[in-house]
């Protein structure tokens, strides 16, 4: 069973035909859309402060979602793949993003609609990520504009991650 627990009297909750690993955590004042899925081991700490997902966002494997007591909620918009072992805090990420693997993305960041974080990038404290683009990089850097298709193909993996974790609920209601 997932871990989802209420902090200070505040639980989680989420929309229709979620996904949520068994060994997730999902804690504290954490408000999700519908059709979004949470990867195994996958934390969402909504504890210090609040974390708003929206619809058929995916939060892979290992990936951490986390904020800054009084300072820096989380808000995570429609179609964003979260990559396995990314670590997003404090931050506005917006609709069709993609976080790559093991990257950071950090408080008062904004990344906006239709880019991708290269895996590995860190992208730091008030950085804002122009929509369209590529970065990469520690420092995370703008390397170059998205073609129609790289933004198109963002979609097509928010996709396919609903459909994954139907593989996962066969014969079973989702959570």
């Amino acid at each position: 069973m997932p871990v989802i627990l209420p902090v200070k009297g505040v639980s989680p909750a989420w929309g229709e035909a979620c996904f949520i690993a068994p060994n997730a955590t999902i804690v504290g004042d954490v408000q999700m859309g519908d059709q979004c899925t949470v990867w195994f081991n996958a934390v969402i700490r909504g504890d210090v402060h609040q974390i708003r997902i929206g619809n058929k966002t995916n939060i892979q494997d290992g990936a951490v979602i986390h904020c800054t007591y009084q300072k820096a909620p989380t808000t995570i918009g429609n179609n964003v793949s979260i990559g396995h072992n990314a670590l997003v805090h404090g931050c506005t990420v917006e609709d069709n993003v993609l976080i790559g693997m093991g990257s950071i993305v950090m408080d008062n960041a904004v990344v906006q609609k239709h880019c991708i974080i290269a895996a590995g990038a860190v992208v730091l404290e008030n950085t804002i990520c122009e929509s369209g683009h590529i970065y990469a990089g520690v420092p995370a850097k703008k390397v170059k504009a998205l073609a129609p298709e790289q933004i198109a193909a963002m979609a097509k993996t928010a996709d396919n991650y609903v459909l994954y974790a139907s593989w996962f609920q066969e014969g079973e209601d989702a959570v």
